[in-house]
């Protein structure tokens, strides 16, 4: 582009070519591959069935959970009994959260750090990381595919929340997000603070959205999906977005019209989601991403896709101490 180029064609641009790749991730999420099968509906949170609540936690230890026996991973309960007998480990997942879960247009394959968590899981039952199905989801049906039965696990940038263990159990923190703000390239705006008046854009059935009420000056604009917040920022419909910065350096890379400004927020701790009764799967998870932090694959996953955050960290420390209900 050069220096002439008017400000409508850099417009048109930023609303027209990025937009490709944001449809193609939506269209992805909608085709199926040989490891993944396209979701039906989820069921509504009126026709679930209601699970059993786990143990009442308090803001102070919303990210223990239940420590895994030293035989774990030996052991035969019923649950990894259930899953050897069918052959697959069924998860929740998104097909359009670049670097967390997207779905690779050249193979077809969902991939990203998330996905790598739950392959691990499935060769630990398995032996193999791809006896796997994919279950695509939006944000908002992550409650419901555990509480219905329809999957194992969900792992869906899904952030530990003590309203949420009274629904559903969380395996330990394996990521630690933050909530940014995603702007035109060309803004002068440092962070939410100063979006007063403005149109920010985030998913239904969100902590991030949830977050928006904090800032009354701010209008939120919610989305089924992650994708569908890019889709109406690039056509000029809102503003900004606003996520975990896991997902907006996602957006950043395919749109270069866009940028992610300020300090994050809130800390978002990422657990992977369990039925609440279902307590011996959540210590089987719980020692697999133990050895995963352990053994550098949770570093070399990191490495891979979120490398755009800087030098990988730490993993989380795993939090235990969680009493079966």
């Amino acid at each position: 582009m050069t220096d002439t180029t008017t400000h409508a064609g850099r417009r048109l641009l930023r609303t027209a070519l990025p937009a490709v790749l944001a449809v193609a991730l939506a269209l992805g999420a909608c085709t199926p591959s040989r490891t993944a099968e396209v979701p039906t509906p989820g069921a509504s949170a009126s026709s679930a069935p209601a699970a059993p609540p786990a143990a009442a936690p308090t803001c102070s230890d919303l990210t223990a959970s239940y420590a895994p026996d030293p035989d774990t991973l030996d052991g035969d309960s019923a649950s990894i009994r259930e899953i050897r007998e069918r052959g697959r480990l069924v998860v929740g997942v998104s097909a359009d959260t670049l670097l967390m879960g997207a779905r690779n247009p050249l193979s077809g394959r969902i991939e990203g750090f998330d996905i790598d968590m739950l392959r691990a899981v499935a060769e630990s039952i398995f032996g193999d990381p791809d006896r796997i199905r994919f279950r695509v989801i939006t944000s908002g049906q992550r409650l419901d595919v555990l509480q219905d039965g329809s999957v194992d696990l969900v792992a869906r940038t899904f952030s530990i929340t003590c309203e949420r263990w009274d629904e559903i159990a969380f395996s330990a923190e394996y990521l630690t997000a933050g909530q940014k703000v995603l702007v035109t390239r060309d803004s002068t705006a440092t962070g939410i603070a100063d979006l007063d008046g403005r149109r920010v854009c985030a998913p239904d059935g969100t902590t991030t959205l949830a977050r928006l009420a904090e800032y009354p000056g701010v209008e939120a604009v919610p989305a089924a999906t992650h994708t569908r917040c890019l889709v109406l920022f690039q056509q000029g419909k809102v503003d900004a977005i606003t996520g975990d910065d896991t997902i907006l350096a996602g957006f950043a890379a395919q749109d270069p019209y866009a940028k992610v400004v300020g300090d994050a927020i809130s800390a978002e701790p990422y657990g992977i989601g369990v039925a609440a009764d279902d307590v011996e799967l959540v210590k089987y998870v719980n020692a697999v991403l133990d050895e995963v932090k352990a053994d550098g694959r949770w570093e070399a996953s990191y490495r891979t896709w979120l490398r755009a955050l800087g030098p990988a960290p730490e993993p989380p420390a795993s939090v235990y101490g969680r009493t079966a209900p």
